[in-house]
């Protein structure tokens, strides 16, 4: 599992980490794999002037990885899959440095960035997009821990939508609650949507994985 620290609307700083390490325990049985201790710490972005965020460089970043993957294969792991809490230039990172590493070491790796790969579990559930700290995120970290979630501190002023390419651009972006589509994904607490949403976006990174797995071996990789 790897993410980062920044805000997260009203929900934990360690939002992007929270949740593939739920997610890895949540499906590690299923998979008869272990789980590597959680990154915490990444690329953040845009939000990276916001209190509680840290930002690690590209330059210090992409080689953290590469180590920590050949750490991986070395210790005799085939199969490496990470599980990804964060996007931005994170994920084109994180992608490059596991095909280098899977090409380099005969190893065979997987990148999954939970919420995109996800993005019908969230029309399904909720009937609308989400968003970065928006209905789905939220609801799946609520599913992990309620605590986590400050629901007394949440207004809507709180979310701005993403704007759509070659409009506008803000750094850092005025909210840290960043919507996919106008006028969709504000958090809505509901207790029972979140524990459906966790349990089918597992079921389905779960299969994905496993296909996965199941194609490679097939093919003789």
């Amino acid at each position: 599992p790897t993410g980062t620290l920044e805000p997260h609307g009203v929900i934990n700083n360690g939002a992007d980490n929270t949740a593939p390490f739920a997610m890895a325990k949540a499906i590690a049985e299923d998979l008869n794999a272990m789980i590597a201790p959680t990154l915490n710490y990444g690329m953040t972005g845009s939000m990276a002037a916001f209190p509680g965020a840290f930002e690690i460089s590209e330059e210090a970043y992409a080689p953290f990885i590469r180590d920590i993957l050949k750490g991986l294969a070395k210790n005799k792991f085939k199969n490496i899959i990470i599980l990804n809490g964060h996007g931005g230039g994170q994920t084109a990172v994180l992608q490059k440095v596991a095909a280098e590493v899977a090409n380099e070491l005969g190893v065979r790796t997987l990148v999954i960035n939970w919420w995109s790969f996800a993005s019908d579990v969230t029309l399904e559930v909720f009937k609308e997009d989400g968003g970065h700290a928006g209905l789905n995120e939220t609801a799946y970290i609520q599913a992990i821990d309620p605590t986590l979630v400050h629901k007394e501190r949440y207004n809507a002023d709180q979310a701005t939508a993403y704007p759509k390419p070659g409009t506008w651009s803000a750094v850092p972006f005025p909210s840290s609650i960043g919507l996919y589509q106008e006028g969709q994904g504000y958090p809505n607490f509901d207790e029972k949507q979140a524990k459906e949403y966790f349990e089918k976006v597992n079921a389905k990174v779960l299969k994905l994985i496993q296909e996965t797995i199941r194609k490679w071996d097939l093919a003789g990789l």
